[in-house]
């Protein structure tokens, strides 16, 4: 996890407005929005990395609401396409969406095939460094 977050925040993108990392009372704001809870992993990967950018995927974030990747509005389409509720999106990519199951495994739901596919990561960690930092 060290090693993902180093990697992120040294490929990290100068960009004009920064996110600013969410708080605790953030996240329960979000689960309490969602009437989900959000898996440890995720909220730690939200609580520390959530303001990197980089690459062509743009994973979601939780502080500002007018944002196109703002957590609560990236899962209502999600959910409206056809990704099953207990699943959290992480990042859209196309029709296609990274979400993260109960226990913190990221899967792949296709949204060409309205399935969710054989490809997972244990973790959101993994995920960001095979799929985000090589995007």
């Amino acid at each position: 996890m060290e090693e993902v977050i180093e990697q992120l925040r040294e490929a990290n993108e100068p960009v004009p407005v920064r996110l600013e990392l969410p708080d605790e009372d953030q996240l329960v704001e979000i689960e309490e929005e969602l009437f989900i809870n959000i898996p440890f992993v995720f909220k730690e990967y939200l609580l520390t990395v959530s303001d990197v950018v980089y690459g062509s995927l743009e994973p979601v974030t939780v502080t500002d609401p007018q944002s196109h990747t703002y957590l609560p509005e990236v899962a209502a389409n999600a959910w409206d396409a056809g990704v099953p509720r207990d699943l959290i999106p992480i990042c859209q990519d196309g029709d296609d969406y990274y979400c993260v199951e109960e226990d913190g495994t990221v899967v792949l739901w296709s949204g060409e095939e309205e399935i969710v596919t054989e490809e997972s990561w244990e973790s959101v960690w993994h995920w960001a460094r095979d799929v985000w930092l090589e995007s």
